[in-house]
């Protein structure tokens, strides 16, 4: 039995519409499968994204967190700086009054001989020389020369030993300073510095860590006081 024209029409139409729903349904499949793809691709970009950019910013706060360390390091450092100036400068101010208070000791004749005679007295005992030129201000000569002789007769009765002791003609202490002498021997090869200001500087570097904790207070953070 043959098939007729319109039998024949009939099955192409329904092969086609077959191939057709099967086209659409892999293409529909195609379609999911790819947007399923799309999307996972689509979150792991966003999440590499994401995991840079909070990288960034963590390593910027880091670099943010650790200058504000380094200005605040610095800032505390400047700030000691300053406090250690100020106190320094308190120092150096009640060291300024006692050179200033030390000049005026040479205006008591009196008190000022006896203080000579110590000065060149035990400027001798360490020198133990038999001649030793004094220099000294000018216008300290002649009360130096007044003393001379009883310093001699000391020194001869405690050592056994005769001394000459000469000024310097030729070579002074500066007028402004506070007074004193230098004690020289073999032709200035040695010499023994008594001046009043030479003093008060060996007397201050002993003084100083007292001197600061009478102005400041005691530093707990100092173990040494020297």
């Amino acid at each position: 039995m043959s098939l007729s024209d319109a039998d024949v029409q009939k099955q192409i139409k329904h092969m086609m519409a077959f191939i057709e729903q099967e086209a659409n349904e892999k293409a529909e499949e195609i379609d999911a499968k790819a947007e399923e793809e799309f999307n996972i691709e689509k979150g792991r970009l966003v999440q590499q994204q994401r995991l840079k950019i909070m990288e960034y910013y963590e390593k910027k706060e880091k670099q943010v967190e650790l200058q504000k360390k380094i200005q605040s390091s610095n800032m505390l450092n400047q700030a000691r700086l300053k406090v250690l100036k100020v106190r320094e400068d308190h120092v150096k101010n009640v060291l300024d009054d006692a050179r200033k208070k030390l000049s005026e000791i040479s205006r008591d004749q009196g008190k000022y001989a006896g203080l000579l005679k110590l000065l060149i007295s035990q400027g001798l005992y360490q020198l133990v020389e038999t001649t030793v030129v004094i220099r000294a201000r000018q216008a300290d000569h002649p009360l130096i020369e007044s003393l001379l002789p009883e310093i001699q007769d000391t020194y001869k009765e405690h050592t056994k030993k005769e001394a000459t002791l000469k000024l310097d003609q030729d070579n002074y202490l500066a007028a402004d300073s506070c007074g004193g002498v230098e004690l020289l021997a073999h032709k200035g090869r040695i010499k023994i510095v008594n001046t009043l200001e030479n003093r008060l500087e060996l007397i201050a570097q002993q003084l100083i860590p007292e001197i600061r904790t009478a102005l400041f207070g005691r530093n707990v953070n100092r173990k040494f006081t020297d």
